[in-house]
Order: C-alpha cells, then structure tokens, then sequence
C-alpha cells in the first residue's frame, strides 16, 4: 500500500514540476485521486504526516528569535487580523444562510463566528515550504509571517484548552524551567558531531519536545517549536536544519496526501470552496492594511501579505468540533479540506511570481506605506566598495573573506539574514542587511563604484532576479554566481551573467592545485624551483 502512495505522490509531483508548479501541488492532487480510487489511508500514512509536521516546527523553531514576536509589528499584527478577519467571514457566512445557499442553511452566529476563526488561520506548513523553496525563510518578510504564524499557533493552542475543556495539568508550570536546561542541551549539540548523530539528536528533541508538552495537556506540536527554539541561538543551528531537510520534506508528502482522504467531494461542495477562496484576495489586502499601518515597508506587507494568503489545516479541527457538537453538517469537514487545498494551489502559484508583482505594481503599493520607517528597514551602505558580495553562506563568506584579504576594506557583503550580519559586524566585518530581490534597496544603492557582483545563492530563481534588478539599476559591471548543477550554469549563463561557477568542481580544482604544490608541482606540471 505504501509504494502505491509513493507511485501516486512521485508521478503526480513529476506531472507538475513538468509544468513549472510547485511539487505540493502533485501531492494534494495524488491524495484526492487515491480516495477517488477507493484507497484508504492507514496509521502509517497519518505517522508521516504527524512526523513532517513535528519536525517541520523544531526547524521553525530553530530559526526563531523570541523576541521577534515581541515587535508590535507581529503580535499585534496577528490579533488584529484575527479579530477583524472573524467578524467580516462570520457576518458574511450569516448572510449566506439568510440567503438559503446550500451548505449554510441553520448556521447561526456562534457557528459562523468559529468557522470566521477557522479561516483566520493560515497555513504553517504551506507557507514554510514556500518561504524555503525560494530561499526567503531568514529574508524580513520571511521572519515577519513566520512570526505571524507563531502567534497563531499559540492562539490554536489556547482556542483548543477552552474548546474541547482540556486543561493542561499543574504540572505544565515546570515547561517553564526548560530554559535552565538549555546550557545542556548546547553541550550535546555540539558532542554528536556532524554525522549521523546530528539528525538523529533532532529527532530525539522534536518528538521528545512532542511528547513531554503531550503529556501535561499541552498541544504536542508547540513543545517541538519550543526546543527549537531553545537551540536556535547555537552556532550549529543552522547546520541541524540543514541535515533534518530531506527527513522532514519527504514525510511532509504525507500530510499533503492524507487531505486528500479526508472524504470525497461532490461538484456543489467544490463549488463553496472555490467562492471561500475567492476571498483569499480580501485576507491579503486585510493583511497588507495591517502591516503597512504598523509602519512595515510595502514591499515587506505585500509578500508577507501574499504569502499569508491561504487557509490553515487548522480549519479542519475546528470544523470537526463543531460537527461533533452538532453545530454543523459533516460536509463541512469536505468543504474545508477542499478550501485548504485549493488556498494551497492558489498561494502557491501567486507566490512564485511575487517579485515580478511587486515590480510591476511597486510604485502603487508605495504609497500605502508609511512615511517613517522602522529602524530595521532603514538601509544603510558601506562606504568604499569595489566588489560586493551577496549571500553570506558558507560559500559566501569564504569568498568575502578571501576577498578581503586580497583587496582589504574595498569587498562589502550582503544578507537578508539580520541576525548573521549583526554577529559579523560585530567581527568588523564590512557587510549590511539586506534583500538582493528587493527592488527598493537598489534604487537608493550607489552601484557607480562596484566593479564586480558575487552571487553567492544557493537559488537559481534568485540569482536570475537579482541579476535583472542590477541590470534595471543600470549596473554596468561584471557578475558572478556559483551553481551545483551543470544544467543551473547553462540557465545563470542565460539569465545574463558573466561566469558561473561550479563550486563542487571548482573546490575540487582547488583541492588538487594546492595538494600538488605539496609535493613542489606547479599546477601546470612544472617543478617548483628552490
């Protein structure tokens, strides 16, 4: 039964990496074929996804600075939205019932106002995936709805402890002593080494942070968010995320494919899900109203606004306690996995061009945001530079400190990561923050002294964007970018720059150009002279 899943979820994701759209896309497809087909899900399929979904959160948590939910701009974003939000879908889920339409006939305002919460939700594990499939996850509209969605996920938490009546037991006072045993758990991050002690470690913390929050009454998936969060400020952080990546996407494809078995839809219910997404549009602009009055770039508003644009899975446990209350038909459970998925295709598709939106349409969305900006927008750039550096990974800092080396003060660096350029500025390294996709950046950059681009991006997308914001800049000098694959270097080439490197071939050119002079051969094969 499982390589049945699996043939469905491969040829399905294939079908539509074909035609450019994101692989979730082919997975929700293939959940809904195999229940059309008559295929039942089992324990295993729902493991998975409970699995990618726990581990999915430590890795949020792992990137999450506590106080980054403490900025007005979040929290306040979060609950305000959510309010206004459920008073707007519940007046009008009322007014569908006036109306008789199918589906909302007795719904009265109790059960409307919920299902208006519900929908407030948006999607934690859609919009993760979308945030680190376009390399955008530390990026500022990246951290503003990741934080966005954490609030979200606390107000589930306490919705869930008034609803069902589950009150955590006395002895969830002493999660709060989880802080003193931090200094521990740095110790064991560091002992496993790099191997495969390292994933295995955040396994044992994702479904040990599970299953300890579980048992004091507390929502499972939260402990996982919380012991990531406890590692987040340790310097192999970023390194555990990295080798928890493939684990957590393949069992992610679970819980893509388990909405699918949720039950099968008629042509009426498909119907009320895709008028309820047809007001995908009014959550972004509600949300983009709210980011730009708390004084957020419109750039930022906008994409986060765009990416928080979807319905949650939430939805579905609030659905189901109200059917279990007999508030509402069971066809809801139906309507709302279809809304879900659909908010999914939906946010998925706009998302992939948000740039482009955002270029063609920057001079409009400007003039809702405000005239004073918060002191993390402004930006600020370094003087005396010949050659900039964008990326400040492994490989790009490795090329920036080469760099300097060479030429001294005259390279700069940049990154969208504010917590990595504030750790090396304090090095007296001579980098700035900032988005290399952001439109608004090089219009108040100074590119006349800059000879030489790096792009040192894992992304192809964003190095082929970045690449055409310096040429709409009028950057008359030379670009450079690393790539993995043979086939990125032949698309980079095409997008207009100047060279393209291999890093693994070229690391391994490196590699035996030095090994050789260890032995007094010039690379070239000529003996050293002594």
């Amino acid at each position: 039964m499982e390589f049945i899943w699996i043939l469905f979820a491969f040829v399905c994701g294939l079908l539509v990496k074909y035609f450019n759209f994101p692989a979730l896309i082919g997975f929700l497809i293939a959940g809904f074929l195999l229940n059309f087909l008559g295929f039942e899900p089992t324990e295993s399929l729902e493991t998975l996804a409970h699995l990618g979904i726990t581990l999915m959160l430590f890795t949020i948590g792992l990137k999450l600075h506590v106080k980054d939910l403490l900025k007005q701009e979040v929290w306040a974003t979060s609950l305000l939205h959510m309010g206004a939000w459920t008073l707007v879908m519940g007046t009008l889920i009322i007014g569908l019932s006036i109306l008789s339409l199918p589906y909302f006939i007795d719904i009265d305002f109790k059960t409307a106002a919920l299902l208006g919460f519900a929908f407030s939700f948006s999607s934690t594990v859609c919009i993760v995936k979308l945030l680190e499939e376009s390399g955008e996850m530390k990026t500022r509209h990246g951290q503003i709805a990741i934080g966005v969605l954490v609030v979200q996920d606390i107000a589930a938490v306490v919705f869930l402890v008034f609803a069902t009546g589950k009150i955590p037991s006395p002895w969830a006072l002493l999660l709060f002593g989880l802080v003193f045993i931090r200094p521990a758990l740095d110790v064991l991050l560091l002992r496993v080494g790099h191997s495969e002690m390292l994933p295995l470690y955040g396994f044992f913390l994702a479904i040990g942070g599970y299953q300890l929050f579980e048992l004091v009454g507390v929502k499972g998936d939260f402990g996982a968010l919380v012991f990531g969060v406890l590692l987040s400020h340790h310097p192999k952080a970023t390194e555990l995320t990295k080798s928890l990546l493939s684990f957590k996407d393949l069992f992610l494809i679970g819980f893509f494919l388990s909405i699918g078995f949720t039950a099968l839809p008629t042509w009426s219910m498909l119907g009320i899900a895709s008028l309820l997404c047809i007001l995908l549009l009014v959550k972004a602009l509600m949300f983009f109203a709210v980011f730009t009055r708390f004084k957020l770039r419109g750039r930022t508003s906008f994409l986060g606004a765009l990416a928080l644009s979807n319905f949650s899975e939430f939805g579905l446990i609030v659905a189901a306690l109200c059917v279990d209350s007999g508030w509402l038909n069971k066809e809801w459970l139906v309507i709302l996995a279809l809304s879900v998925s659909l908010s999914f295709i939906v946010t998925s598709l706009l998302y992939r061009n948000a740039h482009h939106y955002y270029l063609v349409y920057k001079d409009t969305i400007k003039t809702f945001q405000s005239a004073k900006r918060l002191p993390e927008d402004e930006f600020i750039q370094p003087p005396e530079a010949d050659i900039l550096v964008i990326g400040l990974g492994r490989v790009g800092t490795g090329s920036f400190k080469a760099l300097q080396n060479m030429i001294d003060k005259r390279v700069v660096g940049l990154d969208a990561d504010r917590q990595r350029v504030e750790r090396y500025q304090k090095e007296g390294l001579n980098v700035f923050f900032g988005d290399g996709e952001d439109a608004d950046l090089w219009e108040s950059f100074d590119l006349s002294g800059i000879s030489l681009v790096l792009l040192a991006l894992p992304s192809i997308d964003d190095n082929r964007n970045i690449t055409n914001q310096l040429h709409k800049a009028n950057f008359n000098g030379k670009i450079a970018a690393i790539a993995r694959y043979p086939d990125e270097r032949n698309e980079l080439l095409e997008a207009g720059i100047d060279n393209v490197f291999n890093f693994y071939t070229e690391a391994g050119i490196g590699f035996a150009e030095e090994s050789l002079l260890l032995i007094g051969e010039q690379p070239n094969g000529a003996s050293l002279s002594h």
